[in-house]
């Protein structure tokens, strides 16, 4: 496993995280021993970067992560927790309210990383109000660092300017070869300021895995079901990408979502893609995916028939 530094600090993470949206009855993996197994062989590989989240699963993601790294027999301090706080909870109060309950599912004293995972755009909860309570927390020691997700760069800007004692030190958003807005002037941002680029849906949620086809893209059960890339009119346009991913895994030895993933590690070294994974073998091939390097001509050929792919949302 390659490491990296998490934003202007000295924390080292590895390069490529494990994310926990699985453990929820969104993606469908409500079984608890399952979940020991993927994190477990997390562990295995050397993964130490685990991103989790208050409502995934209403707080099963966190119980089973912090059950798991406890009866796995996991120091504290040789993983780094990240989870993260929905905008509807940061008003002052709940934002000590919702840490609090983190923490006891997660059974630890202090959570690494605290992100934000959307803005309170229902509530309208002012910056500095939650921006004030957020660092009162880590004056209390119960969080460490400070991160934004699905925040634009103007509000990301005012979150910074309102806090006092400490900086945000990552950004995540969505980020894979068929959705890439965030080449606009999300990463330059997290590039500009010395912060960690988490992309989440790396392999966007399985279609860049080489596992789908127009055939079988109609049988999900899960939240995929509904996934603009997975609609066959987007679907259709992802073709050529998946079936040079496929061609360069066989060049390589490796598997296409290898090559995804290693793509995204390439295009800036302040990028940290969390994929999921429902069994220890996704682990391992998602650890696969560092360790080696795409050349530039392949790295480039894969840009150029990604940038031609333009995925619609507006699929009802």
């Amino acid at each position: 496993m390659e490491y990296t530094t998490l934003g202007w600090t000295d924390e080292k993470i590895s390069r490529i995280g494990l994310g926990t949206w699985q453990y929820s009855e969104t993606w469908g993996l409500t079984d608890y021993e399952v979940a020991k197994k993927v994190i477990g062989k997390a562990i295995e590989v050397g993964i130490n970067f685990f991103d989790t989240a208050m409502v995934y699963g209403r707080g099963m993601s966190e119980e089973f992560l912090g059950k798991a790294l406890r009866e796995l027999g996991v120091k504290r301090d040789e993983v780094f927790i990240a989870t993260k706080i929905p905008g509807e909870f940061l008003n002052p109060d709940d934002v000590f309210k919702s840490v609090d309950r983190s923490l006891r599912r997660l059974g630890v004293n202090s959570i690494d990383l605290l992100q934000l995972h959307w803005p309170p755009c229902w509530h309208n909860y002012p910056t500095t109000s939650y921006a004030r309570a957020l660092e009162r927390l880590i004056i209390q020691g119960k969080i460490r660092y400070i991160g934004v997700s699905n925040y634009p760069v103007a509000l990301i800007e005012e979150l910074r300017s309102a806090l006092s004692i400490t900086d945000i030190v990552s950004m995540q958003y969505r980020f894979n070869l068929a959705e890439r807005w965030a080449e606009e002037e999300l990463i330059p941002y997290a590039e500009a300021n010395d912060l960690t680029f988490i992309p989440w849906s790396p392999l966007a949620k399985g279609a860049l895995t080489g596992k789908y086809t127009l055939e079988n893209i109609g049988l999900f059960r899960d939240l995929r079901a509904n996934e603009a890339v997975f609609h066959p009119s987007n679907f259709e346009k992802l073709i050529p990408l998946i079936n040079a991913l496929k061609e360069l895994a066989s060049k390589y030895g490796k598997t296409p979502s290898q090559v995804a993933l290693n793509w995204l590690v390439g295009y800036s070294p302040v990028i940290v893609p969390i994929p999921g994974a429902k069994t220890p073998e996704q682990v391992v091939e998602n650890a696969g995916a560092v360790g080696w390097e795409l050349s530039f001509e392949d790295w480039m050929r894969l840009y150029d028939i990604a940038k031609n792919i333009k995925v619609t949302y507006v699929t009802w």
